[in-house]
């Protein structure tokens, strides 16, 4: 069946001056990069977000760096960096949700894309379309990245609240992830991974999912607040 394009009008809306020189992060081909994650896909649709557009995006903006417990990058991660959600269809039914941010490693950019459940958030699964790194290999494989599948935001900010509390074992299932065979050059790389991994699933929290799983990341803010 015929794929076709549909483009938001969000999409298409004038971008602003301070943002042509924000980088964002898009599927190279995306008809064809969807199709190979989603064959039943009959048509797609690209959203475009910007905090700057955003009803309380500076709010938001300030909320991402929170939650990634780190300062943000000044070049991939400013307050006008485009973001771009790809939702997936067959026929009238929602397949899935792709984002890809990016993140700076050792060797270069990662890319590193989420196709995501249209309803839970869960990640479905996770490819680098960029990866400069020393690690390439080990990240790339399927040992790895399959890891990911089933994971959603809430077990981050649960992480988050394991570590704190230093309870947890078992149940944290991020804790559980384990880079494949990568030596010291490519730790950084993996880490970073892991990052991009995090952010990606909080802009999709932000964008798409109404904040579902704000009340995860409150649990763990208290819990760090107490272990102070």
């Amino acid at each position: 069946m015929k794929t076709f394009f549909v483009l938001t009008l969000l999409a298409v809306a004038a971008i602003p001056q301070v943002a042509l020189g924000a980088i964002g992060c898009t599927l190279t081909n995306p008809a064809e990069n969807l199709k190979s994650l989603y064959p039943e896909m009959t048509t797609y649709k690209e959203d475009l977000y910007e905090f700057p557009r955003l009803k309380g995006g500076a709010e938001l903006f300030q909320g991402l760096r929170a939650r990634l417990g780190a300062d943000l990058d000044p070049i991939y991660e400013t307050y006008e960096t485009p973001y771009t959600v790809y939702t997936v269809f067959k026929g009238q039914t929602r397949l899935g949700i792709v984002h890809g941010v990016n993140v700076p490693g050792k060797g270069g950019v990662i890319q590193v894309f989420l196709s995501t459940d249209a309803s839970t958030g869960a990640i479905k699964q996770l490819f680098f379309q960029r990866l400069e790194s020393p690690a390439a290999r080990a990240l790339r494989a399927t040992g790895f990245r399959s890891q990911f599948a089933g994971l959603t935001l809430a077990d981050f900010y649960k992480h988050d609240y394991y570590v704190e509390s230093k309870t947890g074992g078992a149940a944290d299932k991020v804790a559980s992830v384990k880079p494949v065979a990568i030596e010291a050059p490519g730790i950084q790389d993996y880490e970073t991974s892991l990052r991009g991994v995090r952010k990606n699933l909080i802009l999709l929290d932000f964008f798409v999912y109404g904040k579902r799983f704000e009340p995860f990341f409150e649990r763990a803010q208290a819990a760090r607040a107490k272990a102070r």
